[in-house]
């Protein structure tokens, strides 16, 4: 009888797994190729922009909440490369959910990764366009406002310019991007003076239709196109785009490391306990939670395990080498940042780019423009290429369409119809939504993920123990048990409203899934066999 905890059989998956022709994926990624694409997920903006609102939370010791954020991926890279190992399929943690948990939490975990990665390139795409208009501002070129934001945010941006003037003429011994310079600034933005509101609005200078304001972020919406485009064409050609700006985005870092070291001052760093940690453990959780961000995408590398040449070995070793090398950048960012400046004069805005350029360090700062604009071009690849290939598993099982979310280009060998959706989704979600709230759904969903593959394992361990396993994730139960209180520990404190938005999704998603899913569900007609 069919029960929404069906479960697929381990046996269908490999079978799936072995799929070869011109309407399956093409194996085609090497260790190095899929290191590059773990890498080119993780770092991006956060590790240029998030220190500064991490450092406000944790002081100098935003390297320990580096170090907490990359201990709980660590110990979810673990899992996720146990299975990524053992079914080297493209679903990732929904057809670990599927084998394991059921059809049910696999149609849920599936629907929260559609949250990570298709918002999270929205979110991504916005950051860039942001970036790009700082990168163009290099060059004395300027970009109007109502094409470089959504309404919403052009508005805001407009206010905070006006305000920022206005706050500075006042007090002219304030320093810029500081969290008192930020809330006097917010105080100021949240009771503006009609002089205030009709200054912003004339800076904004947006056309109107219909008498209403328009904003479209533009940069936002054309590079998902392109970067939707490179992905359609193939596999292939993507994994060597993202490595050649990896290449880049690990030399801009590299270049802060070694630069930024020689104006660090240690004394910054505290000379004990209550200085290194003004805000205690707790600061050093929430920072924790807030920085997260900066590591989400690295789970997308088990999403192309049906791309690999050898799954079997080369998906541990993408996994967890790049997760590994990023975490080593990150905490070495925190140390020189917070060593650079004292942590409560460290800029929200750009933390990185205001250290330099405080020091006279113009065309360093300029080289950390360029990083970050790098480093969130390929983030938004791998999201992409991550959804995808994520609605591609769901279709081949039944639970989206098949003839559309499964259907593989006979020349490129890739999803594309899914491809093009998917990028579609976030160039219009990221060109005309204020997507700071969704970012922070972004972390919610992406922490529950790990989450339920940390459980997974240890279901699978228990009922299936004998199972060849290419990779074991070692010390079985306790790194996933590790794994579930450190993601579990920064969801709660990424606090209420985001587990409400969290939990509005998965009540969305469940509707779908009893409209549709659960109706057209191979696993649910007794089809084990994939389709063609």
């Amino acid at each position: 009888m069919p029960t929404i905890f069906a479960k697929k059989s381990m046996e269908a998956l490999m079978e799936e797994s072995h799929e070869h022709g011109s309407h399956s994926l093409e194996r085609s990624l090497g260790p190095f190729a899929l290191t590059a694409l773990g890498i080119g997920a993780v770092i991006g903006a956060g590790i240029f922009v998030l220190s500064g609102l991490g450092a406000q939370t944790a002081g100098p010791a935003l390297m320990l909440a580096f170090v907490l954020s990359g201990l709980g991926c660590a110990f979810a890279g673990l899992c996720y490369a146990e299975f990524a190992a053992m079914i080297p399929l493209a679903g990732s943690a929904y057809t670990y959910a599927y084998a394991t948990l059921g059809e049910l939490f696999a149609w849920i975990i599936g629907w929260d990764l559609t949250l990570e990665y298709a918002m999270g390139a929205s979110t991504v795409s916005s950051g860039w366009s942001n970036t790009f208009v700082e990168f163009l501002a290099i060059f004395h070129l300027k970009f109007p406002l109502w094409l470089a934001y959504d309404h919403w945010t052009g508005l805001k941006k407009a206010y905070e310019i006006v305000a920022r003037q206005e706050l500075m003429a006042a007090h002219p011994d304030f320093v810029s991007g500081t969290k008192v310079f930020s809330d006097a600034l917010s105080a100021l933005m949240s009771h503006p003076s009609p002089a205030l509101t009709a200054a912003a609005h004339a800076l904004l200078n947006a056309p109107k239709i219909g008498g209403v304001e328009i904003g479209f972020n533009l940069p936002a919406f054309l590079i998902a196109l392109v970067i939707t485009a490179v992905l359609v064409i193939g596999i292939k050609e993507s994994a060597n785009f993202n490595a050649g700006i990896v290449v880049l985005k690990v030399a801009v870092v590299l270049f802060v490391l070694g630069l930024g070291s020689h104006y660090v001052n240690r004394a910054n760093w505290g000379q004990d306990w209550h200085t290194f940690a003004p805000f205690g453990v707790g600061g050093i959780g929430l920072a924790a939670g807030l920085v997260f961000f900066s590591y989400i995408g690295f789970d997308a590398v088990s999403t192309t395990a049906q791309e690999a040449k050898n799954p079997q070995r080369d998906m541990p070793i993408g996994m967890i080498l790049s997760l590994a090398i990023c975490t080593l950048l990150y905490i070495g960012v925190a140390a020189v940042l917070t060593g650079m400046v004292y942590w409560p004069q460290v800029n929200v805005e750009a933390p990185i780019v205001r250290a330099f350029l405080d020091r006279g360090l113009n065309t360093a700062a300029n080289v950390v423009t360029i990083g970050s604009l790098a480093g969130l071009t390929s983030v938004m690849l791998v999201m992409l290429l991550g959804q995808s290939r994520v609605l591609y598993s769901m279709a081949k099982d039944g639970l989206l369409p098949r003839g559309f979310f499964g259907d593989v280009h006979p020349r490129f060998r890739t999803p594309w119809k899914g491809t093009i959706l998917a990028g579609m989704l976030a160039a219009v979600v990221g060109s005309v939504t204020p997507i700071d709230d969704i970012g922070k759904m972004v972390n919610i969903g992406t922490l529950f993920a790990f989450v339920i593959v940390c459980i997974s394992v240890i279901v699978l361990r228990r009922k299936d123990p004998n199972r060849h396993r290419p990779f074991r994730t070692p010390f079985v139960p306790a790194i996933p048990i590790l794994g579930i209180l450190f993601n579990g520990y920064m969801m709660y404190e990424l606090g209420r409203a985001n587990w409400i938005r969290l939990i509005v999704w998965l009540l969305i998603g469940l509707c779908v899934y009893f409209g549709y899913s659960r109706k057209h569900s191979r696993v649910q007609q007794g089809l084990t066999k994939s389709f063609e």
